[in-house]
C-alpha cells in the first residue's frame, strides 16, 4: 500500500498544478525508472506535459487515476 503522503487528500492539499514524475510514480507504487519507461511507451497512468526537456505529471489526472482506479494514457512521445 502506498504511503499516507501519496493519498489523494494529502496530494490535493500540497501539490501544485504538476507534480514530478519520480513523486508521481510513487504515488502509484512503482520506481522513477519504471515511470519515465512507463512514459516513453505512452502507458503512464496519467497525463504528462512535456515542457521542453522537462517532463512533468498533471495533479488532476494523477487523483482521478487514484480515486477511479482507470488509467488516461498519453500515447508514446515521439
Amino acid at each position: 500500500m502506498p504511503d499516507a503522503q501519496y493519498s489523494p487528500t494529502h496530494i490535493r492539499a500540497t501539490w501544485s498544478g504538476t507534480g514530478s514524475v519520480k513523486e508521481a510514480s510513487k504515488a502509484f507504487g512503482f520506481s522513477r525508472a519504471k515511470g519515465y519507461d512507463l512514459i516513453r511507451q505512452g502507458k503512464f497512468p496519467c497525463r504528462v506535459l512535456h515542457i521542453g526537456r522537462s517532463t512533468r505529471v498533471v495533479t488532476a489526472s494523477l487523483l482521478r487515476v487514484l480515486e477511479s482506479g482507470e488509467p488516461e494514457f498519453n500515447g508514446a512521445r515521439t
